[in-house]
């Protein structure tokens, strides 16, 4: 049925003028379960199936999109995604141009060991309620909860230029979350990071251990409580990977999207500091230790897969090479205004959206030489700073304020006094200038992110970020802390 109605929009589209079109066929199965308080809260399974068209005429893009899917929709959905481009000519800055491709024709699948629909959910329901009891156990817990989601998708694409290939993506997570209350004051710790999501089968949940570790996680939020409040001041502070996947994201990841550059996502998403005149003068983005890399083929990223959703094959692309900023987040509509052919980048959330240029898995790259450990031991006085509370950034990506759930001072390379509420400040190509220490791959985690928002309207994206821990020197810490 796919394919009946793929092909029929093409031919419909190209007879009614389109020089170019493709259409992507997708279905969607998500399953989640959440628990909270020794409650079941939720159980949820959805499915959804439809089809996008998006066309270019006299130079314009048009996109339409349905949920039918039948040969006379295909006529009706494509006929509409060619009015919709004559009417956007009409109004044109410039025509679109499109960088050359091979067709894109294969097959890829995220490997999985265990499929995790297949799994029972009450299986599922009695791990997350087990990790619960666990964290409840600890005294002075007051609210815990659990969560779980499966998702997968199934994506054909085709193109008039020849493409069709076929995709199966499969990303999982499960995570616990424990509060504590004091008088005045309420602290949090989650485990894992964002969620605990990984391109993989259920045998992730089980590596998470999530029972294993929920006892930790309520003393840390317990203990948070009675911390005294980070004191201001200019400190070295160590990003652990559960923090420094967030700054990542934040002042690495958007600031690189070439659409943001020029100003087509300005209005929700905001722009770039990293205009285009800095990639050709080798503009200094971090000390000469930061490599950074939007690579699509990383094992086990929520941004893997086989081809982007418009038929350009997963690829490493080389962001911030030893501290100078080097290329893009880009697509065949934009990489040739630059000089350069597509990243690989554009991704469209479901059937019912356009592709736009989205990170994949954008990676800090290890340091061969010392570990995480081996930082925090040459560290004579500092703070090791873990997971994410809070976020701020403008919309240029240039000053920004997080927020962290635990913070340790370091000592002599020993970890100390437990900070609460703690923060830093920077201004990205200050803060990654004053790098001067990666952790090895010994130390590397992957991070998946399923919100990243962008888009009119909104589309939410799954992300992935690898790192493995990072030591910043003169940082502004504890500002609007009180």
């Amino acid at each position: 049925m796919s394919s009946h109605v793929a092909r029929r929009a093409l031919d419909t589209a190209t007879r009614l003028g389109a020089v170019y079109a493709d259409v992507r066929v997708v279905k969607r199965r998500d399953r989640s379960i959440d628990v909270k308080s020794a409650r079941v809260e939720g159980v949820r399974l959805s499915e959804t199936e439809g089809f996008g068209v998006r066309v270019l005429v006299d130079g314009a893009w048009g996109f339409a999109s349905s949920g039918h899917m039948n040969g006379p929709e295909a006529d009706r959905i494509a006929a509409l995604a060619v009015r919709i481009a004559r009417a956007s000519a009409r109004h044109s800055r410039g025509a679109v141009q499109l960088d050359a491709r091979p067709p894109a024709v294969g097959r890829y699948e995220t490997p999985v060991d265990e499929d995790p629909f297949d799994v029972p959910v009450d299986q599922t329901v009695e791990l997350l309620l087990e990790a619960e009891r666990a964290m409840a156990q600890v005294k002075g817990a007051t609210t815990t909860s659990a969560a779980y989601e499966a998702f997968r998708e199934w994506k054909d694409f085709y193109a008039t230029d020849g493409s069709h290939t076929e995709q199966v993506i499969t990303h999982i997570g499960a995570g616990l979350q424990v509060h504590a209350a004091g008088d005045d004051d309420l602290q949090r710790r989650t485990y894992p990071e964002s969620g605990g999501y990984r391109a993989a089968g259920y045998e992730h949940v089980r590596a998470l251990d999530l029972v294993g570790h929920a006892p930790q996680l309520a003393e840390e939020a317990v203990a948070l409580l009675s911390a005294p409040v980070l004191p201001p001041g200019r400190r070295t502070i160590i990003l652990h990977p559960s923090q420094l996947y967030l700054q990542i994201h934040e002042s690495c990841g958007h600031p690189t999207e070439l659409d943001r550059v020029f100003g087509s996502e300005a209005a929700y998403a905001g722009t770039s500091f990293l205009t285009t005149d800095r990639l050709d003068e080798g503009f200094a983005y971090g000390s000469e230790l930061v490599t950074i890399t939007a690579d699509a083929t990383t094992p086990g990223g929520l941004g893997t897969f086989g081809w982007d959703d418009e038929g350009v094959v997963a690829q490493r692309v080389p962001l911030i090479e030893q501290g100078r900023f080097s290329g893009y987040l880009s697509s065949r509509e934009t990489a040739p205004r630059i000089g350069r052919s597509s990243g690989g980048a554009m991704r469209a959330d479901g059937h019912d959206r356009l592709p736009l240029i989205r990170m994949t898995n954008i990676n800090l790259e290890p340091r061969a030489g010392m570990s995480l450990d081996d930082i925090i031991a040459d560290t004579d006085d500092g703070l090791l700073l873990t997971s994410n509370r809070s976020w701020s950034i403008d919309d240029r990506r240039l000053n920004f304020q997080f927020g962290v759930e635990l913070a340790r001072e370091i000592r002599g390379g020993q970890l100390g006094q437990l900070y609460r509420n703690a923060t830093y400040t920077g201004i990205t190509p200050r803060f990654w200038g004053a790098c001067d220490a990666v952790a090895d791959a010994g130390s590397w985690e992957l991070v998946g992110v399923t919100n990243c928002g962008k888009g009119q309207p909104g589309q939410g994206m799954h992300v992935g970020h690898g790192s493995s821990g990072a030591r910043f020197r003169d940082v502004e810490v504890g500002v609007g802390n009180a």
